[in-house]
């Protein structure tokens, strides 16, 4: 464990650590203003048109059961989900509306205020970084790796996202933050009573409960912890008695964040989900190819490959290099302790999510960060190697100072600079070796695009539908909720995969298709739709083709019910969220 004592936070943050170490002199001051300035920057970026693009299906639900809170005080809606996100995006909507009618002259959108506590919360994942990285590796990984993590596209797409693995993160970091200053105070200052750390650790770490129901994280703090039990040196052990009261600390205050969960009604929800019977939809596409997307499925699902596609095509270049450069380090022993903690969390969260059937990019979040420090620490020896290699010429004292600070604000403005470049629409982001800008939309199309294009695409059908006119589509709820805000509570929503309710459209009837909407259900139609009519509208998404749709014409009716015919009946196990039309 004394390995580890190179990373001590408090240390880090005095001038004496830096020179001691041959790394840049720095001060607290400028410590604390780097990461005052990385969190603003962090959040300009994230909460920069943070309406641009429109309500996705999971997002909307999360406004329903703000809605129904509102309404009724403490329901089970969008029970699969605990509640703490939820009570701080209804706290977020309030104050939003409250705004808008003391400033009718600068409204705040729905979208906004759905999506803002996340942004909050991921800017200040910022910080967290630091005291991690730093309590691990030093002050420098640590200034890396909360930079790359302020302006990496990838980080911010996914804070953008009113979903709760952004506080899952963010509650998951503090608890080990809190978890490694209570190892330190027991091994290296034994003055100071390390049980507050603990105590702290059990708190965040019921919070983090009370965000997502993920508990498989705790297994990444308890493996590191075990792992050095057996050592005689060790002298950071909880024993029994306060291993208990870490887990009463943990349940109090999962029941205070997440008192929905003492409700039947919740469990009964929780138990739909996992049998997976909420999934809203049979497939999942990724490179051009379906895939079956129940978690049970295993490798008979989406690929095992998913995610290392995703950090290989979606982390900017110069990160990546960092990546490939850090990951064979964690496994020297110069690196210290605190690389088996960074191995403990790639391992385990890749058992978690690589092998299982169903996958999202989002789910990446709570790993993000991992790969972030692994990179910065790859950063870092580059810069060591290039300081090395070029003192062979240069025998300048400041190389070793200014070669190492280039090459880390290089990465970090690679990494500013791609999200400068696609802003706001930050999950459309590929690098290089992913094709760039011409490939968007082939990867990942679900979560690249996630119904960002259907609030455009309803000011047009609002426009363009008859009176009383049917509007098919893959989110028909979604279509409906804009449909609403446009005063047309005449049309009728369907599922484009419902092929009882397609059989009654009717000419005039619009059909809708988006990317990323893709299933075997409705595989025949989308494809077809392109060779049957020209669509009345396309909808793009930044520089890129999201949305169309098609009005149904005489003969392109005819040819579409023929498909429909052809189409298979629905899974009675799968449940298609429909949305009636409103009288």
């Amino acid at each position: 464990m004394a390995a580890r004592a190179d990373a001590i936070v408090t240390a880090g943050l005095r001038p004496e650590f830096f020179a001691e170490r041959g790394i840049v002199s720095l001060s607290r001051t400028l410590v604390v203003t780097a990461l005052a300035v990385l969190v603003l920057a962090g959040f300009g970026l994230r909460v920069t048109g943070l309406s641009s693009e429109g309500l996705g299906e999971d997002e909307l639900n999360k406004l329903r059961a703000v809605e129904d809170y509102r309404q009724n005080g403490l329901t089970a809606a969008n029970g699969e989900h605990p509640f703490l996100m939820k009570a701080l995006q209804t706290g977020s909507v309030f104050l939003a509306e409250q705004w808008n009618k003391a400033r009718p002259d600068w409204q705040i959108a729905p979208e906004t205020a759905l999506r803002f506590p996340g942004t909050i919360f991921g800017a200040l994942t910022v910080i967290l970084i630091y005291l991690f990285a730093t309590e691990l590796f030093g002050a420098e990984i640590g200034l890396i790796a909360a930079a790359l993590w302020a302006f990496d596209p990838n980080a911010i797409g996914f804070n953008r996202i009113a979903k709760e693995d952004t506080f899952l993160l963010f509650f998951f970091l503090l608890a080990n933050t809190f978890w490694l200053w209570g190892q330190r105070a027991a091994e290296s200052e034994p003055q100071r009573k390390p049980e507050r750390y603990y105590w702290a650790t059990a708190a965040a770490f019921g919070a983090m409960l009370a965000s997502k129901y993920l508990p498989q994280l705790l297994a990444i703090t308890l493996a590191y912890y075990w792992l050095f039990q057996a050592l005689p040196e060790t002298r950071w052990r909880l024993g029994k008695r306060r291993m208990l009261k870490v887990v009463g600390i943990m349940a109090i205050v999962f029941l205070a964040l997440n008192p929905t969960i003492l409700l039947p009604d919740t469990w009964k929800q929780m138990g739909m989900f996992a049998a997976q019977k909420l999934v809203g939809h049979d497939g999942y596409e990724f490179m051009g190819t379906l895939y079956s997307h129940k978690a049970t499925d295993w490798l008979n699902g989406i690929p095992w490959y998913f995610y290392a596609t995703f950090i290989l095509v979606k982390l900017p270049v110069l990160s990546l290099i960092g990546f490939v450069v850090g990951l064979p380090l964690l496994f020297r022993r110069r690196l210290g302790d605190g690389r088996y903690f960074i191995l403990m969390w790639l391992f385990l969260w890749t058992m978690t999510f690589m092998f299982a059937g169903g996958k999202f990019t989002r789910y990446l979040t709570t790993v993000f960060p991992a790969v972030l420090i692994t990179a910065a620490i790859g950063i870092q020896m580059l810069g060591r190697v290039s300081t090395g290699l070029l003192s062979r010429f240069i025998t300048t004292e400041r190389i070793r100072f200014l070669v190492p600070a280039i090459i880390s604000i290089a990465v970090v403005l690679g990494s500013a600079n791609a999200a400068s470049a696609v802003a706001p629409h930050f999950r459309l982001y590929l690098n290089a070796f992913g094709g760039g800008a011409e490939k968007i939309g082939y990867y990942f199309p679900h979560d690249e695009f996630y119904d960002a294009g259907m609030k455009d695409a309803l000011e047009v059908v609002v426009k363009e539908a008859g009176p009383n006119a049917r509007v098919a589509s893959e989110t028909p709820t979604v279509a409906q909720y804009y449909a609403k805000r446009a005063n047309r509570f005449d049309l009728s929503f369907i599922s484009l995969s419902d092929p009882e309710e397609l059989k009654n459209l009717t000419e005039g009837d619009l059909i809708i298709t988006a990317r990323g909407r893709r299933y075997f259900g409705n595989d025949a139609l989308m494809s077809a739709m392109p060779q049957l009519d020209k669509p009345i509208a396309t909808i793009d998404v930044g520089k890129t083709p999201a949305v169309e749709i098609y009005r149904l014409r005489h003969n392109s009716l005819s040819l579409v019910l023929e498909i429909v015919d052809r189409l298979p009946r629905l899974d009675q196990d799968v449940n298609i969220r429909r949305a009636p039309s409103t009288p």
